[in-house]
């Protein structure tokens, strides 16, 4: 059964729209690149960070519904990206694009989304699309952008009902790296922009599964020389390059599917006791790598202000996610402790290995919501590779 939200021609031409697998459409104006794209709409809370959101390799294959009303007021520029090429299907926002008002901006949000040919919608009641995603899960869907205003939703819904979606599909081949390249770039600094760490203490082999730039500059901040790796590298693909510890990183997809090639390396760098720290994907395919299971999460988690409780000291963090898979925590085997947990469901957020140099966590300690109360982690890590 079809549910039309009809439109406001009042106010928006009805040149965009958003068609839901179960025939629901958003009419609204398209905005950024004319076309359409098929994926799993989501919906992120942050109120900032948006261009930041839209390079996350990790949103490879979704369409995000902006919570926050006015996206585009701090513009653009080319520093604040986390991949060169974004991976994203599409954004909804409720507003039309605010005009940029800030310093750094050197691009209109709309002009950058054309440049990269991502597909997008304005005019959208986001509460309405939010809370359906809430209660029902997020669903497939077509965005659709058609400046002559010919949309045929029949059409595009019967491509999302054929859209298989995210379970059982692996999307880090589509967004790691070709081939290994090493990083130096370091945080940014008012006035000066990116460092470049030239006396590394430490070397850090990170499998690249989706990584964010902003992840590595971490890594070369705390003192690291940093290699990235492909995804499907073998076990003596990385151990060629002697590295101190293993990062395994972020990215798209359903674990169980990269984990198939992932999985097995591993569990080899386990066995001889490589320094291991994994963040998002790379935390559920250490939890598959250590015997446990991971399982599809009905909404997800996307937002810069979800608050995780650290079990060993008690404190509270305020962190960034964006994860839609997550570890079961009663799959977990003996030895494998549970260091973090959600404050907003309970799912965790954290493992360590008992009398092994391995942990990870679900959420990014790199962003900066808090703004920096999970950076003791690239510290342990880096303390972790010094002991060994």
């Amino acid at each position: 059964m079809s549910h039309i939200a009809p439109p406001n021609p009042a106010t928006h031409a009805m040149t965009g729209a958003l068609v839901l697998a179960d025939g629901t459409v958003f009419w609204g104006k398209g905005i950024g690149a004319a076309g359409h794209s098929v994926g799993e709409v989501c919906f992120n809370t942050a109120m900032t960070g948006y261009q930041e959101t839209l390079t996350d390799p990790s949103y490879a294959g979704q369409i995000i519904t902006f919570t926050f009303p006015h996206i585009g007021n701090v513009g653009t520029n080319a520093e604040d990206i986390e991949t060169a090429t974004p991976a994203v299907r599409g954004l909804v926002i409720r507003a039309d694009i605010t005009e940029p008002a800030n310093w750094r901006a050197t691009q209109h949000l709309d002009a950058w989304l054309k440049s990269h040919g991502i597909t997008g919608l304005c005019g959208v009641d986001t509460r309405k699309l939010t809370r359906r995603i809430r209660d029902l899960g997020a669903p497939n869907g077509v965005i659709v952008h058609a400046p002559e205003g010919n949309i045929d939703a029949a059409r595009y819904q019967a491509e999302a009902l054929k859209w298989p979606g995210l379970e059982g599909m692996d999307l880090a081949l589509s967004v790691t790296c070709r081939q290994t390249y090493s990083w130096d770039e370091a945080d940014w600094v008012l006035g000066q922009g990116y460092g470049r760490q030239t006396s590394p203490k430490l070397h850090v082999v990170a499998l690249d599964f989706g990584a964010k730039r902003n992840i590595l500059r971490c890594l070369a901040a705390s003192g690291c020389k940093v290699t990235v790796l492909p995804a499907q590298s073998s076990f003596d693909d990385v151990m060629r390059h002697a590295p101190d510890g293993v990062f395994l990183s972020n990215g798209p997809g359903d674990p169980a599917a990269t984990g198939a090639y992932a999985v097995p390396v591993i569990r080899k760098l386990i066995e001889k006791n490589v320094p291991l720290f994994g963040i998002c994907l790379g935390h559920q395919m250490l939890g598959l790598a250590l015997g446990g299971h991971t399982r599809k999460m009905e909404r997800g988690h996307r937002g810069a202000n979800h608050p995780v409780k650290d079990l060993a000291t008690g404190k509270v963090e305020i962190t960034s996610q964006n994860h839609g898979f997550m570890v079961d925590e009663d799959s977990l085997p003996k030895g494998v402790s549970i260091t973090h947990r959600s404050l907003f469901d309970g799912s965790v957020e954290g493992i360590s290995v008992e009398g092994k140099p391995v942990f990870s966590v679900q959420y990014h300690p790199e962003a900066s919501p808090g703004p920096k109360d999970s950076h003791y982690l690239f510290a342990r890590f880096v303390e972790m590779m010094g002991k060994k």
